[in-house]
Parts: structure tokens; C-alpha cells; sequence
């Protein structure tokens, strides 16, 4: 991989952040898949650590958070004990997202218990510097997760979605139910009821299930390692947050929510892999 040069570097990243599939970055570029994996291993190392360490410090008025299901190897139902413990099965992503700039704010990999929701919460918190308002879906862990990071300070209120019954077995397995109704709740605080709301979020998961192969339902495209499903994540959540140019907001998030100043290019990406690796 290190042979391989910066162009072709670029053009495997740029495969990968438009939802190809490794087998298809392979066949695009021309790069071996060893190597495509090698390269995607090193950079979301390099992603995750530059997250870490600058997406800090923020000042977010409204934040919304949700969690989105994938699996790696095969859905939970289909593995034994020793797969599971590879790490094998369903993994949840948890994202959080400033409803102002668009940044993701904050993203975990885990189960959809308490113990993840926990985790990412306290790293929700720590990112943030001032008093937030915050919505998330009726999921039960959060009421616990919230208080826990945030305490008294915080306006938290919970956006319970009410799902009519499928008319068929068809319409049920292939078909999300039709939503008939919301409900909210006022957890914590005085949030604003103008501003309850989780459709930014849920607009970011229809963009990971299109921007990443592995979440594409119905397809052979899932993980098959959870390491290789991680790499993916915060490669993809770095394109997000610095890269991609938001068509709302004609700039990047991160350029709104003034973490940088400029469109940063694919090989400024790249670059990160000299100052992780040295």
C-alpha cells in the first residue's frame, strides 16, 4: 500500500465514500483488495482520531440523535456465540447531529442497550459547551443515558413516532409501517416545542444507507469484519463533517460550525495518514 500512489489513493477513497462496495472499489480502480482494505483501515484510524481530537469545544443550540441498524457477518438470529463474541451480529450506529450546521456532532458503534447509549451520550456531552436542547426517539435508554451525561443541564425531550399496522406479510417484511401520529415528551428542562424534532437526524441515516454499501438493506454488501465496519464509519462521517458540501448550507458543516475555513480536499485526508503514522 505503500507503493501505491497518491491519485489512486484518492480515487479508492472518493469509490468508497459514494457507497461502492470493496469488491466494486477494487474493480473501479484497479487495487488490489488487500490493499483497499489496508488503506480503509489506516484512514479510519486516522478519522477517528482527528474527530477525537477536533470535534470539540461546540456550540450547539439543537441537537438530535438517533441509532441505525446494520449487522456484520449475518443478523444476530443467524450467529452462534463464537461469532457473536468476533463480533459477528447486529450493531446499532448512535449519531448525534447539530440541527443548525449539520455536523455530527457524535457517533458510537455498539448494541442498542444501556451501556451503549450510556457511552455515546457521555462522549455527546463532552463535545458540547454550552447548554443544548436535545430530541431523540422514544427509546427507552435514553431517559437514564441523557441524565447521567448531562444531569439538570440540559432541555431534553423525547419524539415517540406512532406506526399504523402493515396491511400484508408482503408490506411488512419489505416496507416501513406508515407513520399516523407523534407524541412528545418534555424529559428534562424547558425545550422549545417549535424545535422538538428528530428529522434531521433520520435524514442522516437515508444518507448512511445510501452513502455506505454496507447499510444497504437486501444486498450482500454488509460487513464482514466489525473492525472493517468501524474503518467505514468514520471515514465516512470525516467526508460528512469536512468534505462534502451540505446543498442547504453551500458549505461543509464543519466550515458552518467553524471548525475550519475552507472545502478540504481528498488529499488533505490523505495527508492524515503521515501525521497518525509518525
Amino acid at each position: 500500500m505503500n507503493c501505491l500512489k497518491a491519485e489512486r489513493k484518492a480515487s479508492v477513497v472518493a469509490a468508497l465514500v459514494e457507497g461502492n462496495s470493496i469488491n466494486a472499489t477494487c474493480r473501479m480502480t484497479g487495487v488490489a483488495k488487500h490493499t483497499v482494505l489496508k488503506l480503509l483501515k489506516d484512514l479510519g484510524c486516522a478519522c477517528g482520531a482527528y474527530h477525537d481530537a477536533h470535534v470539540c469545544n461546540l456550540r450547539v443550540r439543537r441537537a438530535q440523535a438517533d441509532e441505525i441498524w446494520a449487522f456484520v457477518y449475518a443478523k444476530q438470529k443467524n450467529v452462534s456465540l463464537e461469532q457473536m463474541q468476533q463480533g459477528a451480529g447486529d450493531v446499532w450506529t448512535w449519531t448525534a447531529i447539530d440541527a443548525d450546521t449539520k455536523l455530527i456532532i457524535s457517533y458510537t458503534l455498539g448494541d442498542r442497550g444501556a451501556g451503549t447509549a450510556t457511552a455515546f451520550m457521555q462522549d455527546v456531552a463532552a463535545r458540547i459547551a454550552n447548554r443544548v436542547q436535545l430530541t431523540t426517539d422514544g427509546h427507552h435508554v435514553y431517559v437514564d443515558a441523557v441524565e447521567d451525561a448531562f444531569g439538570a443541564d440540559i432541555d431534553y425531550a423525547m419524539l415517540q413516532k406512532i406506526y399504523g399496522a402493515p396491511s400484508d406479510a408482503e408490506m411488512r417484511r419489505y416496507s416501513p409501517a406508515t407513520c399516523i401520529g407523534c407524541k412528545t415528551a418534555v424529559v428534562t428542562g424547558d425545550p422549545d416545542p417549535n424545535h422538538i424534532s428528530t428529522s434531521f437526524v433520520e435524514r442522516q441515516n437515508l444518507s448512511m444507507r445510501m452513502g455506505m454499501r454496507r447499510f444497504t438493506r437486501l444486498t450482500n454488501g454488509f460487513s464482514k469484519k466489525l473492525e472493517n465496519h468501524g474503518h467505514m464509519v468514520a471515514l465516512y462521517f470525516f467526508h460528512y463533517n469536512f468534505i462534502r458540501i451540505h446543498k442547504t448550507l453551500r458549505v461543509t458543516p464543519a466550515m458552518e460550525a467553524g471548525l475550519t475555513d475552507h472545502v478540504w480536499e481528498l488529499d488533505e485526508l490523505l495527508a492524515l495518514l503521515g501525521k497518525t503514522s509518525g
